[in-house]
């Protein structure tokens, strides 16, 4: 690694000593790299912004090279920049490891462990779930952002994502959570004034409380429980659409009409007679993920604290909802 750094770093004034000094500014162009963002490279490594652009500044300084290129848009490496982020990496990826395992040896899990999940999920079935887990483990802390936005998660720096999908990235590392399906509801007040459906060609007369999907017309799909039949698409309409499941069912609450739901935000208010799922013989499909995913980018090796929160997780999830 110093060879490279000699090649950058080519001051006639530079030695081994000057060199070990800009090791913390080389990992934070190697961050910046990671993240394209002074901002998000910043939060990463624990700085504020304006250390972040005094670091490169200086690394930019001590190589008499420009490193970066800063537009209104868009940060990107020059070619040198380039070069030393390529060198270095691995070196510092390495020492990221070792000193992950020689935390684990401390035993109990540590640290702050950086959590996204999709709105309403989270709301409603990872929050609750956090007082007892931190209590459990005292030593981590969580930084949870609820978004419905796909983060990248490298780019961003999220530890971990609770993802509401089918299938899980393949460029990521994937646990499953638990199962999930999507139930079709309404309240007692809604049901009497409007009837209940028998089938899913009936719901073209009702008032369906659609999830915004953009500007597609909206249609659900129903699979039969009695193989016999076949699968049906129908059109739906209504007075109230959303793109949030906890919307969407406080519509359905107050009357407004039919949903479809995620288990996640409708089973507890089956559970307590507020709603009540209709069309038991058959099958929503294609709303909604089947599946709850904790999702990490791949590392060699997983700090015990994010370890330790999927695992609780997986527990505390893995009856459903």
């Amino acid at each position: 690694m110093i060879d490279s750094l000699f090649t950058i770093l080519n001051n006639d004034q530079m030695n081994p000593q000057n060199v070990q000094a800009l090791w913390p500014h080389i990992h934070s162009l190697t961050v910046l790299a990671m993240t394209a963002s002074f901002t998000a490279a910043a939060q990463r490594l624990g700085i504020s912004k304006a250390a972040m652009s005094q670091r490169i500044a200086d690394l930019e300084e001590a190589a008499g090279v420009p490193l970066v290129r800063r537009t209104t848009r868009s940060v990107r490496l020059t070619e040198a920049g380039q070069t030393l982020v390529d060198n270095t990496r691995e070196a510092y990826e390495t020492i990221e490891v070792n000193f992950a395992r020689v935390k684990d040896l401390a035993g109990e899990p540590r640290g702050l462990v950086r959590v996204t999940a999709p709105v309403a999920l989270g709301r409603q079935q990872i929050v609750p779930l956090l007082p007892a887990f931190i209590e459990q483990y005292p030593g981590v802390r969580i930084e949870l952002e609820l978004s419905d936005r796909l983060f990248s998660l490298s780019q961003e720096g999220f530890d971990v994502a609770i993802r509401h999908t089918t299938t899980a990235p393949q460029t990521h590392v994937a646990w499953t959570l638990c199962e999930t399906r999507s139930l079709l509801v309404a309240s007692r007040e809604y049901l009497a004034r409007r009837g209940m459906p028998e089938h899913p060609n009936a719901l073209v007369d009702h008032d369906c409380l659609c999830y915004l999907r953009g500007n597609e017309p909206t249609a659900w799909s129903f699979e039969p429980r009695d193989r016999r039949r076949s699968r049906v698409s129908v059109p739906v309409r209504g007075c109230f659409s959303a793109n949030n499941s906890e919307a969407m069912r406080e519509a359905a609450l107050g009357g407004l009409g039919i949903a479809l739901l995620p288990d996640f935000s409708a089973q507890n208010d089956i559970n307590a007679g507020n709603l009540v799922p209709l069309l038991d013989a058959w099958l929503p499909s294609g709303a909604f993920g089947d599946h709850i995913f904790a999702i990490r980018p791949y590392s060699p090796i997983v700090p015990s604290a994010v370890r330790a929160l999927v695992k609780y997780l997986r527990e505390r999830l893995s009856g459903g909802f």
